[in-house]
């Protein structure tokens, strides 16, 4: 497990097609089992990667907010691990770090979630991150502060008209402007 920042706030990274470090994630962060952990991927060609459907709605958003802060809620693809999300759906976000971004094409997508303890204050430092997981986890890339503790705003785009499931940065009006 890794943690590093991303635009939003440091996060703790699994590869995405590892059970058992996904399953750390959980365990780490003392995570509820049924809480889907989302994908962070590093470019457009990496979403059939993660991805088996994904609607119209949803590439109009992508093509005006990503790289930001708005995570996508489309169909899973079958061959991701069952921990990563008990559902058929998966949410898919790329940053707009430009080291997270270059990591996640190194990478590939990882299953990405706040560097926290469930409940507790979102990290915004690799201080925080070390203060709330300390030794267990493997590795901490200290990018320096992230922007701030407003998360990614949240859309469910498997159905029409599309869902906003979390406010975040990005306000419902802006969503709805490129529908």
């Amino acid at each position: 497990l890794i943690a590093f920042p991303t635009d939003t706030v440091y996060g703790l990274a699994a590869q995405v097609n590892n059970p058992d470090s996904i399953g750390r994630i959980y365990e780490v962060k003392s995570r509820d089992m049924l809480k889907a952990i989302p994908v962070l991927i590093g470019s457009k060609d990496q979403i059939p990667l993660v991805a088996s459907t994904i609607s119209s709605s949803a590439y109009k958003l992508i093509d005006c907010f990503w790289p930001g802060a708005l995570t996508i809620i489309v169909g899973r693809h079958p061959n991701l691990p069952k921990n990563l999300s008990t559902l058929q759906t998966i949410g898919i976000r790329m940053p707009a770090n430009p080291f997270t971004v270059k990591l996640l094409k190194h990478t590939g997508p990882l299953a990405v979630t706040s560097a926290n303890i469930s409940g507790r204050e979102n990290p915004q430092t690799a201080m925080d991150v070390t203060l709330q997981l300390g030794g267990t986890i493997d590795l901490i890339l200290d990018g320096g502060a992230t922007p701030g503790n407003i998360p990614s705003t949240v859309v469910d785009c498997t159905s029409e008209p599309i869902k906003i499931l979390r406010q975040g940065r990005i306000s419902s009006s802006d969503i709805q402007s490129v529908l």
